[in-house]
């Protein structure tokens, strides 16, 4: 293979601060490197040890892996343990009346939650779940509002064993029958409405679309949450009210207790065919995961105030707002709103309000809240912070160094992570009290992560070389297949040309530069090849938002019969939209800065321009769009998860090509 080639010079280091080091779960490098050789000497070891300090099991377990039909790996398989239980119950006897969840309500309204009244929520929904015989392995779809709620119906599904699957509120009725066809879910768990930025919008409707036609004849009830108290279509053969089936259910529930490999959710991801994926996690090795990362990455300290500001409806909300905060028995902040309603400092507003110490968000939140004022951080009390996080994509070193200098005041490690919906948590982040930060990387793999660059024959690449990013060995927290389609699984993610079928093929490619710092350059399908020169669209995008006159940018590339691709950039200034007389001598002074920072071959052919980029209301690009509109395809794809519809006009036409 040619191998993909590296155009991002960034040379930046900031070593963790000494304070920070001194108090640091894993403090400095020799700390760090001592965990990484204890998995290297012995990997099975290594895990079963962290598996018995981390999780309370109700049967401990005496097989640690079961790697017989690969990549089918079964972890801690005779064991059994209750996920709630150890997310809840295990606090009650030390901590009962700590704060586990701080929610701010869209309209600034604050309701505070101790670990007491959140585990005796969870035990009387979980009873009123049962009540309407819900069962173990029973599939359980979740469409609701970011809040108190939402957790209290994972924990609830996860204490009886049932199988939850959470579908993002902004999805739509045919995304939402999808996923229910797909998952054969006997439930849907919904709520009349959802507030976001002041506007209301309809979550029962919704439903009642998606449950339209005789696929969906396994869901036998409907549990709606009055959020708002709105007149909504109730069923009454099918629809039952969510506090009225709590009012008479016990705040006692004895955990249901499932084995290790027991499916705790199944989370549904876009796929390259465009049907939706269901990745199942177990339930003990993802727990595992999701606890260590909390302790290693975000360095978790009995006073924290966290806050990841993901929804539950995607893989970061499991396992940083649901799962991992709760099991280290950390006190949160979840919120319900946007971080521009009803004014563009929201999310500053928020951190000093609550004194928030760890923040976690993506890059996408984070280019949008440079581009609304990249000055407003200054002018809250940020003061309470210790640690930021990035997670979704790779961050351009430009966004890093703001929120680094801006938000963090140069003394908060920023820890960039890099993982996945199916690897269940972090896979390679910087341990903030051991290692260099360098902008743009993920830097190391975590202990026990055999992380590696491969050309296409399953190759080692050499340093400074792109390839494909995999993982060598199996790890607790990894996927165990797609629901209902073991093929798909082993075909996606344990190709047989890369590694014999086992390696974990993450999709990304990456490289790593001479001091061993991972780089992530984009996914496989988003490298371009042009003129033979394989070129990673995050590298050139990095170079576009590295401009001062760019708040944000995304790269894609179109078929070019001489050079084979071309790249089509898609950019959003900072400021105003321009205006058609203006855009040729932005659009010359772009490519020429992009042809000085990786060089002439990188130059975009064409460079369209946009108030925003088409999003999910998540803030995830939907780069397959972008790809449509550079080919100058008709879009026929489901546009009603895009938070800006309108905006795919604008981007339709370059505003000059060469």
């Amino acid at each position: 293979m040619t191998t993909i080639e590296t155009v991002l010079h960034e040379t930046r280091v900031f070593p963790p601060p000494e304070e920070f080091t001194k108090q640091a779960n894993i403090s400095g490098m020799q700390a760090y490197q001592a965990l990484c050789a204890e998995a290297e000497k012995d990997y099975l070891k290594f895990w079963a040890n962290r598996a018995t300090e981390q999780i309370l099991w109700h049967k401990p377990f005496t097989q640690i892996l079961d790697d017989q039909t690969p990549p089918f790996y079964r972890w801690f398989g005779d064991g059994e343990l209750n996920v709630s239980y150890n997310c809840l119950d295990r606090h009650l006897a030390t901590q009962a009346d700590k704060v586990a969840i701080i929610f701010e309500a869209d309209d600034g309204t604050v309701i505070r939650s101790t670990y007491r009244d959140l585990h005796q929520n969870v035990c009387r929904f979980a009873n009123a779940l049962k009540s309407l015989k819900i069962k173990k392995g029973d599939r359980i779809i979740i469409y609701l509002p970011m809040g108190i709620e939402a957790v209290v119906a994972m924990q609830a599904c996860a204490r009886i064993g049932a199988i939850h699957s959470v579908v993002f509120g902004g999805f739509s009725s045919k995304s939402l029958h999808e996923r229910i066809v797909d998952a054969g879910a006997v439930a849907v768990i919904t709520a009349d409405e959802q507030i976001r930025g002041g506007k209301y919008h309809s979550l029962k409707e919704t439903v009642d679309e998606a449950l339209h036609t005789e696929d969906t004849a396994s869901v036998k009830c409907v549990v709606v949450y009055q959020r708002t108290g709105t007149a909504v279509p109730f069923d009454t053969s099918r629809d039952v009210w969510w506090h009225e089936i709590i009012e008479a259910a016990s705040t006692d529930c004895e955990p249901e207790w499932v084995n290790a490999e027991h499916p705790l959710f199944t989370l549904y991801t876009s796929g390259s065919t465009g049907k939706p994926k269901g990745v199942q996690h177990s339930s003990a090795g993802y727990l595992l995961g999701t606890k260590l990362s909390m302790e290693w990455i975000f360095d978790y300290k009995p006073d924290d105030i966290f806050w990841c500001t993901a929804d539950v409806g995607w893989i970061t909300g499991h396992s940083y707002v649901c799962y991992g905060p709760l099991a280290m028995g950390a006190t949160q902040v979840i919120f319900e709103g946007i971080p521009t309603y009803p004014h563009a400092g929201r999310f500053w507003e928020i951190i000093q309000k609550h004194r928030v110490t760890t923040f976690y968000t993506a890059p996408t939140a984070i280019r949008s809240l440079i581009k609304l004022g990249s000055d407003l951080p200054t002018q809250y009390d940020l003061s309470s912070l210790r640690l930021l996080g990035s997670v979704g994509e790779p961050i351009n070193p430009e966004a890093w160094i703001w929120f680094y200098q801006k938000v963090g005041q140069a003394r908060c490690p920023v820890v960039d992570t890099w993982w996945q919906t199916e690897t269940g948590c972090h896979m390679i982040a910087p341990v903030p009290g051991a290692i260099a930060l360098k902008p743009g990387s993920c830097t190391f793999p975590l202990p026990g992560i055999f992380a590696a660059i491969v050309d296409e024959a399953g190759h080692d690449v050499e340093k400074g070389k792109g390839g494909f990013l995999v993982i060598k060995k199996p790890f607790p927290s990894q996927i165990r297949t797609l629901w209902g389609d073991p093929e798909r699984f082993k075909k996606t993610y344990f190709p047989e040309d890369i590694g014999h079928g086992l390696y974990y093929l993450a999709g990304d490619s990456a490289y790593r530069d001479m001091d061993d710092y991972f780089w992530i350059m984009g996914r496989i399908d988003d490298v371009l090849n042009v003129s033979g020169h394989r070129l990673g669209t995050m590298e050139i995008e990095s170079a576009l938002v590295a401009h001062p006159l760019v708040a944000e940018a995304a790269v894609v590339g179109k078929p070019h019969e001489v050079k084979g691709e071309a790249v089509i950039a898609f950019v959003v200034l900072k400021g105003r939209y321009p205006q058609a007389g203006e855009t040729a001598d932005i659009v010359h002074t772009l490519r020429e800065w992009v042809a000085k920072e990786i060089g002439p071959i990188a130059k975009p052919e064409e460079i369209r321009f946009g108030e925003n980029l088409p999003k999910t209301r998540s803030g995830k690009i939907m780069r397959r769009l972008l790809r449509a509109l550079a080919k100058g395809e008709e879009i026929t794809q489901d546009t009603s998860t895009l938070e800006n519809p309108a905006i795919l006009e604008q981007l339709k036409k370059p505003a000059q090509s060469f």
